[in-house]
């Protein structure tokens, strides 16, 4: 791909922008992401109080987790169609916003048929978001910085996730766990006006055809999955990356009942050990991200086969955890170790499903990638060890679901046979940087 800035900024070391507004850019993506995960987590450790108080079954609990990816999932392709062909900033700004009221909303519910719709639609903001805000940094950063940079602003999910986690036991003990609601959702707002001042870059010229078939939405998803049926890498890391999500949903949603009902932990103190365990998946997902993109540097196709060793590394350590003889602090040990290892798929796949998307649609494209990770991965880890738990009780059902790890990394070995075509096929698209939406704002004024 030939990147082309514009003016004083060209020749930057293949940054589309300069340096400082790519870096203003990401911290704000990065803030943002951060708060669309401790919206959607901070549930998680409110489930040992909603159970009690309301009576709810396991499976009931892991939907009011299930249903925001399942939104998510379901929404997220026209959302980043319209990104893509209208402004990722404008859209962002719109989705933060509507989140973070929503989640606000869930303060006033008074049942679970309630909660459940609020929560819906926290999943309507959040729509989307993931998709346009890592079309818009990865591609303002050079290709060679890509995993790295994605591998950070998804790791803001697991870093939101543990504050969410941490704040909701902690403000359920002292004020209710309906207040954590209201603590977690404020922020965004504030954020979101802040947003304004990210640069995008200037919607990409489609080709002829393309921009024929995408003239709608019947049209559009018909283009898209038929690209994604000839795109066969995108495919292959779209189910492999949400195989590898229904094992990180189901650990993060149920760690902290399952602490509090087999170790005797209080729910704020459970929330605090298994926030430990999101926290190191953070720092996992910022790691391998770099490590994998050092060691692919020479061959990119390699990051696929690195993602495969470490999704069999994270199976074979969650099950002999949680299916073995260990206890205590062995256990959490392993359950740590785990933890750092299974993000490991979350950056490194966006940069190479990003790596074959035309960036024309690289936000829908992104968008096709979170709809796997979110309705066939994120949405169904929770709902599903619900369902197991109900059945066999939790603990086996936390040692059966890391088997889909291992199903994820045969499938990036697949992956990487068609990896290097699919580069090639959009090697020579040019990009430019667009001008600044709030100096817009600030001529139309002066006008």
């Amino acid at each position: 791909m030939n990147v082309m800035p514009d003016g004083p900024e060209a020749g930057n070391d293949d940054y589309l922008t300069s340096k400082r507004q790519a870096w203003f850019a990401f911290a704000m993506t990065f803030g943002l992401m951060l708060f669309d995960f401790m919206d959607r987590q901070v549930i998680v450790s409110l489930f040992p109080h909603i159970k009690s108080e309301w009576n709810l079954s396991d499976k009931q609990l892991g939907s009011l987790v299930s249903i925001i990816s399942i939104v998510v999932g379901v929404g997220g392709i026209p959302v980043a169609l319209l990104a893509d062909r209208v402004s990722r900033v404008k859209s962002i700004v719109v989705m933060a916003t509507a989140w973070s009221l929503a989640t606000i909303s869930c303060m006033f519910t008074a049942n679970f048929s309630q909660l459940f719709l609020a929560r819906a639609v926290v999943g309507v903001g959040e729509t989307g978001y993931g998709s346009a805000g890592a079309a818009l940094i990865s591609t303002l950063f050079p290709r060679r910085l890509r995993s790295t940079v994605l591998g950070a602003f998804f790791a803001a999910g697991s870093l939101g996730s543990v504050l969410g986690v941490v704040l909701g036991g902690v403000i359920a003990a002292h004020w209710g766990w309906k207040a954590a609601f209201g603590v977690v959702g404020l922020p965004g707002l504030v954020l979101a006006l802040l947003y304004l001042f990210v640069r995008d870059y200037k919607t990409v010229a489609l080709t002829p055809k393309l921009n024929q078939v995408t003239q709608s939405l019947g049209g559009t998803l018909k283009h898209i999955f038929g690209t994604m049926a000839r795109t066969r890498t995108l495919l292959w890391v779209c189910v492999g990356a949400a195989m590898q999500l229904i094992v990180v949903s189901a650990i993060w949603s149920w760690l902290p009942s399952y602490l509090n009902r087999f170790h005797g932990v209080t729910p704020e103190a459970a929330g605090k050990q298994a926030a430990l365990v999101v926290l190191a998946g953070a720092f996992g997902c910022m790691f391998w991200g770099i490590v994998v993109d050092r060691l692919a540097r020479r061959q990119p196709r390699n990051k696929l086969p690195g993602l495969s060793v470490l999704c069999m590394l994270t199976s074979v350590i969650f099950m002999v955890a949680f299916g073995g003889t260990y206890t205590g602090d062995a256990q959490f040990k392993l359950i740590v170790l785990g933890g750092f290892l299974m993000t490991c798929t979350v950056g490194v796949v966006a940069g190479v499903a990003i790596d074959v998307i035309h960036p024309g649609v690289r936000s829908t494209g992104a968008a096709v990638l979170s709809l796997f990770q979110n309705l066939f991965g994120l949405a169904v880890g929770p709902f599903l060890a619900g369902v197991l738990s109900d059945r066999w009780g939790l603990q086996q059902a936390l040692a059966v679901i890391p088997l889909f790890s291992i199903l994820a990394a045969v499938l990036f070995i697949v992956a990487m046979r068609t990896y290097d075509a699919d580069v090639a096929k959009i090697s020579d698209v040019k990009l430019d940087v667009a001008p600044s939406l709030t100096g817009n704002l600030s001529a139309s004024t002066a006008v």
